[in-house]
């Protein structure tokens, strides 16, 4: 078990995909579908998207330093409820003014869920797995956003009540569990030494100290998810463009998967009995080298070539995952995890929001070539930002 208090990291992930079922779900397949019967227009549902997906970006940080005040438990139990409410209010009292302060409040309060996972996770890992701990508690939420695009779409193309219910369902699902957490916190970082009496001026300069060291991630937590981004809404022009069905897809994708795993696996053992930067640096290589490929290769060369690019692509993202949380760990302050696990993962949430906008571009100016280009592009600078700029500022803090 890579946790010491396995039950209340199962009741945390548990939270997490109920609450991601219904918010892919909610975005992606009910309000696209079902809004236009409610009254709800193209530019009113946009706005509701949106208004959640920025409020959910730019609340990460305040609101982990909300959680550690008020108690994780609570601000889940008020982002859950405030889910229920506005899937509930969508359904039965369609507004376009209150939809989009709904989805707003929504998304502030949602905010809280991923930094406070990973908090809790970092702390409760336990010695010499935090790296794993970290990479699966990233990785736990993809079969709920699967779930929302391949299951809630169907379901309310079919029935538009089912949909509803199921929503509804494990909306109220995640508030019963996000009640059970009422009392969780934050585990308290270990208390310092006493200092002797000169210590109070060196005191209050190492909390800034401690907040450089984040902001050494920052340009690179933006990059680093800036380039799948780049695919998000390209994936079925692409498949068309290379001629490929989603069948085609099968074998390489469990070859991927299988890869991935056994990355995870060893190289996040390597990250945390050694250095992060050991499984981060051939990981960002790799898929750089991947990307390349698939950018110098035409269509016939890139489907002959799926089982070979496939696993490599696994290997190269599972040592990446591996590398980049196992690095964040070490550097974030611990008297202020919550609020910079929030700084880091709205960056990130930026990147990829940037990332479509990039990739559309780039389809233009040279389809593949220009998409997968750009994605490489973007891994090796990562690396080299690692490597040189912030190399020795995150080796001290890795090392701290």
């Amino acid at each position: 078990m890579l946790w010491t208090r396995p039950l209340t990291m199962l009741q945390l992930l548990a939270l997490l995909l109920a609450s991601e079922l219904v918010r892919t779900g909610f975005f992606v397949a009910a309000l696209p579908l079902l809004g236009p019967g409610l009254g709800l227009g193209p530019a009113v549902i946009g706005g509701m998207v949106g208004a959640h997906y920025l409020f959910d970006a730019l609340g990460k940080g305040p609101m982990g330093l909300v959680s550690e005040r008020w108690g994780l438990g609570r601000v889940l139990a008020l982002g859950a409820l405030l889910g229920l409410l506005t899937v509930l209010g969508t359904r039965l009292w369609p507004s376009a003014w209150w939809g989009v302060l709904g989805c707003a409040l929504w998304g502030l309060a949602f905010g809280t869920l991923w930094p406070g996972l990973m908090s809790v996770s970092q702390a409760l890992a336990r010695p010499g797995r935090t790296a794993r701990a970290l990479a699966v508690s990233n990785l736990s939420v993809a079969p709920a956003i699967l779930g929302g695009v391949l299951l809630v779409g169907p379901l309310v193309q079919g029935s538009s009540r089912a949909g509803w219910a199921l929503l509804l369902g494990a909306q109220g699902l995640a508030l019963l569990l996000a009640l059970g957490l009422w009392s969780l916190r934050l585990p308290a970082p270990a208390r310092p030494e006493p200092h002797p009496p000169a210590a109070p001026a060196a005191s209050r300069l190492r909390l800034p100290g401690e907040w450089r060291r984040v902001a050494v991630l920052l340009p690179a937590a933006f990059a680093q998810t800036l380039a799948p981004g780049l695919l998000v809404t390209l994936f079925y022009p692409l498949l068309s463009h290379l001629g490929l069905g989603l069948r085609d897809l099968a074998v390489p994708g469990a070859l991927a998967a299988a890869a991935f795993a056994l990355s995870l696996g060893l190289l996040g053992r390597l990250a945390d009995q050694s250095h992060p930067r050991r499984a981060l640096t051939p990981g960002l290589l790799l898929l750089a080298a991947v990307f390349a490929l698939v950018a110098v290769s035409d269509g016939p060369e890139v489907r002959a070539r799926l089982l070979l690019v496939a696993p490599l692509l696994g290997v190269g993202y599972g040592a990446f995952m591996a590398g980049w949380n196992g690095l964040v760990a070490r550097t974030l302050p611990e008297q202020h995890r919550a609020a910079a696990w929030g700084t880091v993962m709205a960056v990130e949430s930026l990147g990829y929001s940037a990332g479509p906008l990039l990739g559309g571009a780039a389809w233009q100016l040279g389809a593949q070539a220009g998409v997968f280009g750009l994605g490489a592009t973007v891994f090796l600078l990562t690396e080299l930002y690692y490597l040189w700029p912030g190399r020795g500022l995150v080796r001290r803090a890795g090392e701290a």
